[in-house]
């Protein structure tokens, strides 16, 4: 038997090689210089991801092939998130206000009836 890895034989080292190196350094640094996302590369599909780390009612993941456009991206899932909290207190007073609509107001009273089928 032969090979590389056999018993008894010595420990060979072997390269290894750095996928996409230049790109893995910059989501990396991505990552450390924005704290609300979570900045990842993809070996698979050479392209850039983000995910936004805080609440809201659904998880918000960008992606972009550069890291120029994933910063942009960032930025208008940010906007987007701002403009969304802000607006509601933009609202007119009144229709915060306004007590909910009641039976009374959508037409005549109902009669109620007897437990013996009549009208009171």
């Amino acid at each position: 038997m032969t090979g590389r890895h056999r018993d008894g034989q010595p420990y060979a080292s072997v390269y290894q090689r750095v996928w996409d190196g230049p790109a893995r350094a910059e989501a990396e640094r991505l990552d450390q210089v924005w704290a609300d996302w979570t900045v990842l590369y993809s070996l698979g599909k050479r392209s850039f991801y983000a995910v936004a780390s805080w609440d809201g009612p659904q998880v918000v993941v960008v992606e972009d092939l550069t890291s120029e456009g994933l910063e942009e991206r960032m930025q208008e899932a940010e906007m987007t998130r701002l403009v969304q909290v802000v607006s509601p207190s933009l609202a007119p007073r009144d229709s915060r206000e306004r007590p909910p609509t009641g039976p009374r107001e959508r037409g005549q009273a109902r009669r109620r009836r007897s437990p013996g089928g009549r009208t009171a």
